[in-house]
């Protein structure tokens, strides 16, 4: 049966413009004892507590679910009639606040939830439970009196959200597939609330092929489809293409793109790292300040939290948050792929879920052997995802260009080039490695190509290509 709540959880109250006033204990028993059991209860009257009491209902783990444009959101039903979200243990009073804030994560510009239309417990609208409710208890009532807000909004999205609650309905969602929660023994409060880590196995399920992809154009691609490549890749949008502002300001600093050029520069599989820095909510400005490589291969599960582990200690240690990720194509074009897409989208809903304010999570594509790249400098191409319409939720979100502003740092700070010498040491048995001696093309040998590009993200102080003589000494030993 239902759990009941942590010692001290976050308690959304807010729940849009139509939320329904929960009432207290007293009240629902004045309502009930004021002509016994057949006066008429008021629409804010009929709450979960009240299908609770009755027996309609019952409190259990991952009983409630949303499906709003294509992504679901799972909730246990507590014995005080009160939801818990299970991604993030936030608490809601009522339907319409867990709706509200979902539905915003994935559409900012939501103004209500529709809860009790949009939320279903094991399969079904909770609003069929209240016109059953009334039906038994209240049969001559006027079944406007069931909900106000009975739209039937997300009707397009009920055979999925059926096959959801379905699927859901012996795991625990939220804690596989995506993401790791925190080792409960670390002190990450904030971070442990996010559990936001995606597992490096599963950014990229299959190493995909060196073939020469063709992007294609969004307004190309149509409803989702099953049968389509998940490797294809989409050019980039620009915010005002789709009547959008940009809704956040970017800094990377130049030590980032660095050390993240240098990883993908070493082997020709694609990699995968993430990015630490702040965010703040007064200027929206998300500064990101260090590149975290995983040195893990996208197939190995074991070492996949071992290494996330190490990254989580990091980012604490050193006061930063969790902003976003980066990945390559190592020889394609720097363009996110459909699964892509939908990764980014997800990353974007777990960093954001944690808290009632809007928190970006930056996605970056390194392509450094490209042929189409302008030179030897490497193609990087930070992107963020746009839900789409409401009004086609099985579209694919929209893939739009991030403008971001590049702060050259002072000095090569001597942890990135620590970092540089462990990526080296892991990365020098490897099968495949890139071969530095040899040509990338007819005058640039790989060892000038990476030469090259990185000169691109060069701090101030000019000693550091000094001191990256003893780096790229150590990758002319590794053959």
């Amino acid at each position: 049966m239902g759990s009941e709540p942590p010692s001290s959880p976050q308690v959304v109250e807010d729940g849009g413009e139509e939320d329904e006033e929960e009432l207290s204990g007293g009240e629902e028993a004045d309502l009930r004892s004021s002509s016994g059991r057949g006066s008429l209860l008021t629409r804010r009257g009929i709450t979960l507590r009240v299908l609770l009491k009755d027996g309609l209902v019952e409190p259990g783990d991952g009983v409630l679910a949303i499906h709003y444009l294509g992504k679901n959101f799972v909730g246990d039903l507590l014995n005080d009639g009160k939801i818990r979200w299970v991604e993030t243990g936030q608490i809601f009073n009522s339907p319409s606040a867990w709706a509200t804030h979902c539905k915003r994560l994935v559409n900012p510009a939501k103004k209500s939830g529709c809860g009790w239309a949009s939320v279903r417990y094991r399969g079904q609208k909770l609003v069929q439970y209240k016109t059953t409710w009334l039906h038994k208890y209240q049969p001559s009532a006027d079944m406007s009196l069931v909900s106000e807000e009975d739209d039937d909004e997300d009707e397009e999205e009920g055979k999925a959200a059926v096959q959801a609650d379905e699927k859901n309905k012996n795991t625990k969602p939220g804690l596989h597939g995506m993401i790791l929660p925190f080792p409960s023994s670390l002190p990450f409060p904030s971070l442990r609330l996010q559990k936001l880590l995606f597992t490096v196995t599963d950014v990229m399920v299959s190493r995909r092929t060196d073939r020469e992809r063709i992007p294609v154009r969004y307004c190309t691609l149509g409803t989702r489809d099953a049968a389509r490549d998940p490797h294809t890749l989409v050019e980039l949008s620009a915010f005002s293409a789709i009547n959008r502002f940009q809704p956040f300001n970017v800094a990377v600093s130049s030590n980032v793109l660095l050390l993240m050029d240098f990883h993908c520069h070493l082997t020709t599989s694609e990699v995968v790292g993430y990015l630490g820095g702040r965010w703040d909510t007064n200027t929206q400005l998300l500064t990101v300040l260090r590149a975290f490589p995983c040195r893990t291969r996208l197939a190995d599960r074991e070492s996949a939290s071992a290494v996330e582990e190490e990254i989580c200690q990091n980012l604490f240690m050193r006061g930063l948050s969790l902003v976003g990720w980066y990945h390559s194509h190592p020889r394609g074009p720097a363009l996110p792929s459909l699964q892509d897409i939908d990764s980014q989208m997800d990353h974007q809903l777990r960093l954001q879920g944690s808290n009632n304010g809007f928190q970006p999570c930056l996605g970056i594509i390194c392509g450094p052997y490209y042929h189409g790249n302008q030179g030897v400098a490497s193609t990087i191409t930070p992107f963020w995802v746009v839900p789409p319409p409401e009004q086609r939720p099985n579209d694919y979100g929209i893939p739009v260009a991030v403008e971001v502003t590049y702060v050259q740092d002072n000095f090569l700070t001597s942890d990135v080039l620590n970092e540089m010498m462990l990526l080296v040491d892991y990365y020098r048995a490897a099968p495949d490695l890139v071969q530095f001696g040899q040509y990338w093309c007819p005058d640039t040998t790989m060892m000038d190509k990476i030469k090259g590009s990185l000169s691109c993200h060069a701090p101030k102080d000019q000693a550091y290509s000094q001191i990256l003589e003893h780096v790229y000494s150590q990758l002319s030993n590794m053959h």
